[in-house]
């Protein structure tokens, strides 16, 4: 039996895996992504550790999903929005070349949709939408198989969408406010007092609204204590204040860790709304690290956010789950793509890593 390896490459994480041409997953191996080593930092890793996988399992063709917008025609790379160097590279060239083993490429959201479709928690669904909420915001349609927006430069590009029409410059997206940066970032902001890039959110918590001015001059206002909380909890660097951090503060009732990812689900939640509104998909499926806090932190608050926001007769008319497949989505859908790719040929993909029907 043919086998296969899939890339998923990040702006956190690198994850490897060799599967089957059903993306059963038979070896895998997840690196941490460092920021500063930009793109060539991530290509000596992928060399390593896919040389010792193929040396083990030797593949027949590597799949590649990039987080960011890709021309798989060309095996290029266009951009990443996360780390530097990956302008235009020609990474499929480079694989080929380096790991000796012919590649395909894909971006990164397409093929979780296309994984979870065929595989995960959108199968026997019609139309499904994928969303991932962690180290970016991305979105993939798949309608009756195809992932959808072939030959178009952009396409499902949820995480791109103005929260508003005050948000009128590039960098004012959802995912600005409801990535993992983007809410490590927000609660940076509520510590050091940094109004400007504060998100209003109509249920949020106050401590001026709940304490009483009979605090005791000798004790600290709970807001203070709630901010020394997430400077302890990155050992007093706000550099290293990441969303696992807000997240578990929150979930161990800092209301001020609260506040900050309420705003960024409201915000998600909203963008899902507008999505829903104009393709009205059946299942809507959500990965990504952020989406990992659980139930009551993530899902519950979402799917409010979702119903509060859509078209009314839309409001029961889809799911909101989580992805069945975790944080190996994306590997699966590389896998999933090599398949195809050694199965067809060199068949068209559009600009954003879609599959043409």
């Amino acid at each position: 039996m043919s086998v296969y390896l899939g890339i998923e490459i990040g702006g956190t994480k690198l994850q490897l895996g060799i599967g089957t041409e059903r993306a059963r997953l038979i070896d895998v191996c997840r690196l941490d992504i460092d920021p500063s080593g930009g793109a060539n930092g991530i290509l000596r890793q992928i060399q390593r550790a896919g040389s010792d996988l193929i040396a083990r399992h030797r593949p027949v063709r590597i799949g590649i999903g990039f987080g960011g917008p890709v021309d798989p025609a060309a095996g290029r790379v266009i951009q990443s929005h996360q780390i530097d160097g990956w302008k235009d590279r020609a990474l499929v060239d480079w694989c080929s070349e380096i790991l000796g083993v012919p590649a395909c490429l894909g971006n990164d959201c397409d093929l979780a949709a296309l994984a979870e479709a065929r595989f995960g928690a959108g199968r026997g669904y019609g139309s499904l939408f994928f969303v991932t909420a962690g180290t970016g915001v991305g979105g993939g349609y798949v309608l009756d198989g195809h992932v959808q927006g072939s030959g178009r430069p952009a396409f499902a590009e949820i995480g791109h969408l103005r929260p508003g029409l005050q948000a009128d410059r590039p960098d004012q997206t959802v995912e600005s406010v409801a990535s993992g940066w983007g809410i490590a970032a927000a609660a940076r902001a509520e510590i050091q007092g940094d109004v400007s890039l504060r998100l209003k959110y109509a249920g949020e918590f106050r401590p001026s609204d709940r304490t009483s001015s009979r605090q005791p001059p000798d004790r600290p206002d709970i807001e203070t204590v709630f901010r020394r909380d997430l400077l302890e909890r990155c050992g007093g660097d706000l550099e290293r204040l990441t969303a696992k951090d807000v997240a578990c503060a929150a979930g161990e009732g800092n209301q001020l860790a609260l506040n900050v990812l309420r705003r960024a689900i409201e915000v998600l939640g909203w963008a899902i709304a507008q999505m829903t509104t104009l393709l009205a998909p059946e299942i809507v499926v959500i990965g990504g690290g952020v989406s990992l806090m659980g139930d009551s932190l993530f899902f519950a608050p979402l799917r409010e956010a979702v119903s509060r926001y859509v078209f009314p007769p839309l409001r029961h008319a889809q799911r909101i789950v989580p992805a069945a497949l975790g944080e190996l989505v994306v590997v699966q859908g590389a896998i999933a793509l090599a398949a195809q790719h050694g199965a067809d040929g060199d068949q068209a993909f559009g600009t954003k890593g879609a599959i043409a029907s």
